[in-house]
């Protein structure tokens, strides 16, 4: 067999690697990439995490919670010095159904009725519809 291949390319076996005088030689990692896996199905892994990605329903706060929360608020504002406060806060999810429980620690810095938002001293801004606890 070794016989054979000497035979038909003995003629090209021991040539220089032909260098092309228009075209610069390509970088090794540019080469690599012509090679690399191809992805069928794009999206697909993502579509997948999406999927497992796991949200929390919102609790339903009765009317005697809901006076509580005003309370607790309008005290922690009223208050002097100011006090600090840990405000629960629900963020619904873009993409799905649920979204997820955040704590937000730090001063309020008022209330604004006509938005319906809690604005803290640190600038987050925060629906007064999606506070869950106030401590």
């Amino acid at each position: 067999m070794i016989g054979d291949a000497e035979r038909i390319y003995g003629d090209i076996i021991d040539l220089e690697r032909p260098v092309s005088e228009r075209h610069p030689r390509m970088k090794r990692e540019d080469r690599a990439a012509q090679f690399s896996p191809f992805a069928a199905l794009t999206g697909y892994e993502d579509a997948v995490a999406e999927t497992a990605r796991v949200t929390e329903e919102r609790a339903t706060l009765s009317e005697e919670e809901k006076m509580l929360i005003n309370e607790k608020l309008l005290l922690a504002l009223e208050a002097k010095p100011p006090r600090e406060v840990t405000v629960r806060y629900f963020i619904p999810d873009k993409k799905k159904d649920g979204g997820r429980y955040e704590n937000a620690v730090g001063r309020i810095k008022c209330i604004d009725g006509i938005q319906g938002i809690l604005i803290m001293e640190d600038g987050r801004n925060i629906p007064l519809s999606e506070v869950y606890s106030v401590e």
